[in-house]
């Protein structure tokens, strides 16, 4: 190979990389085979909480910031400093509707490393249909995000 060649291979080499790496913008997606034929309906936090009686037992997707602890399994405006019950969205995982990383065999809730993929106090894109029946523990939360098929870290 000449050396004309060789900076040539290099120059695409280094160009793939640059694009490869453009690709991938660090972000993690779970995804499950549930509602892969449904139309979400994609909303801001504050509109779907404004209008939440008009999208029950509709199929949304929504960002916000994901709260966990005891008892607590929930989606809030992330631009709200103060995170209350009264505030937020139950989110109901479901083994019903499993959730695998994409291009991967592994599961949202697999021990990975000695611990489960924590979302705690994330950003996060989230899929699934709102039931304004399920209010969480202690019925504390405005409704739930039920049939999670989608998550984005």
């Amino acid at each position: 190979m000449t050396v004309k060649g060789s900076r040539y291979s290099v120059c695409l080499l280094l160009l793939a990389t640059a694009f490869l790496e453009a690709c991938n913008n660090g972000k993690q997606t779970y995804t499950s085979d549930c509602d892969a034929n449904i139309v979400f309906k994609k909303i801001s936090y504050t509109h779907l909480l404004d209008s939440l009686n008009f999208y029950d037992k509709k199929y949304i997707e929504v960002e916000g910031k994901y709260v966990e602890g005891k008892e607590e399994s929930a989606l809030f405006n992330d631009s709200l400093f103060l995170h209350k019950p009264s505030g937020g969205l139950w989110v109901n995982f479901s083994q019903d509707c499993p959730l695998y990383l994409a291009g991967t065999h592994t599961g949202f809730f697999e021990v990975d490393g000695g611990g489960y993929a924590h979302i705690k106090n994330q950003k996060i894109r989230i899929r699934g249909r709102i039931d304004l029946n399920n209010r969480g523990a202690f019925q504390l939360y405005k409704g739930c995000i039920d049939h999670v098929s989608f998550i984005e870290l």
